[in-house]
């Protein structure tokens, strides 16, 4: 792995949690827990590394719809995760995107207060997707593009409107769990991020995976609709 071309951006869709559990023969909640073990490992070999922004799917609009005690489960361990030893260990600061009001009260109070204590924290930003969706994310853009009387809007006043204004796109999208499909993360912000899709369930993800999702990172070639010639000799002039 080179250490000279570390993805600045690492977006990942933490998929096999509930899987993971059912085949041990535990509850879906069982899993998840597991999986917050495979935060922390992550997050500190990320700051390891030099990645400056970590965006983690941890719950989409969708999963709204799932069993009221699997939903309670996994606020919950929103509430228990978030300590401060991972985040000021690691100097991490946490930011969020979704749909904040729809979470519970004392999630949104958990949530303030981490982010307010970790905003100093300059080696890396861990971002929680939580109650979040793409389409609803380009939704929202766009009412308020239309409130404020855009009428000629452009590519970047929807980037400037989307609750990732803060940070560059994704570099690399991983997700885990053998699942081949986006759903509907980030959609905007992916456009030309390199994709990797691995078999691993996410509690069983390790920092050998991550380096496997690196390395094949760095193996491509990324071309923003240039030609490979063009590339080369980009290349060549730098």
């Amino acid at each position: 792995m080179d250490r000279n071309n570390i993805p600045q951006h690492i977006a990942i869709i933490m998929d096999g949690n509930g899987r993971w559990a059912t085949e041990r023969g535990k509850i879906r909640s069982y899993g998840h827990q597991a999986g917050v073990d495979t935060v922390r490992r992550i997050t500190a070999e990320c700051t390891r590394l030099g990645v400056k922004f970590l965006t983690l799917y941890t719950f989409s609009t969708e999963n709204w719809n799932r069993p009221a005690d699997e939903i309670a489960a996994l606020m919950g361990l929103v509430l228990t995760s978030l300590e401060d030893e991972m985040f000021m260990k690691n100097n991490v600061r946490l930011r969020v995107i979704g749909d904040f009001k729809r979470l519970p009260v004392e999630v949104q109070e958990k949530l303030n207060g981490m982010m307010e204590r970790t905003a100093k924290n300059d080696s890396m930003t861990m971002v929680i997707a939580l109650s979040y969706s793409s389409r609803w994310e380009i939704t929202e853009a766009t009412k308020q593009l239309i409130a404020e009387g855009n009428t000629n809007i452009t590519e970047e006043d929807i980037s400037k409107h989307l609750q990732t204004n803060f940070m560059p796109d994704p570099d690399l999208l991983i997700r885990t769990g053998g699942e081949l499909r986006i759903s509907n993360y980030l959609l905007w912000q992916i456009a030309y991020s390199e994709l990797y899709f691995c078999n691993t369930y996410w509690p069983d993800f390790t920092e050998e995976e991550l380096y496997k999702a690196i390395e094949s990172y760095q193996n491509r070639q990324r071309r923003f609709g240039k030609t490979e010639a063009q590339v080369e000799e980009e290349k060549k002039g730098n």
